[in-house]
């Protein structure tokens, strides 16, 4: 079935308890959901994660950006052994300019 949004995957009346709950299913237990009542009054009912404070931001730019190019680098760029003696010698090098 297809709605304005997506294809619908699955439908199914719930009714709604005397504690104002419904159960959705187990494989959502422990999830967290934003829970949006629209202006037709439907639910939409979105799978989102908590984000530590200290890890906000990453998520802002020019961070996000730069972090989605690293990714994007890493992800193209086959990985090489590291000459560890060589790298040392070239941070010293750089120290002393």
């Amino acid at each position: 079935m297809l709605s304005c949004y997506h294809v619908i995957m699955n439908t199914e009346l719930k009714r709604v308890g005397q504690s104002g709950q419904i159960s959705i299913g187990r494989e959502l237990a422990g999830k967290l959901l934003r829970l949006e009542q629209l202006e037709d009054g439907r639910l939409l009912l979105t799978p989102v994660v908590d984000v530590p404070e200290s890890q906000l931001w990453t998520l802002s730019e020019p961070h996000k950006s730069r972090i989605e190019r690293g990714l994007a680098w890493a992800a193209k760029t086959p990985a090489k052994e590291t000459d560890v003696a060589t790298l040392v010698a070239k941070a010293k090098r750089r120290k002393h300019r």
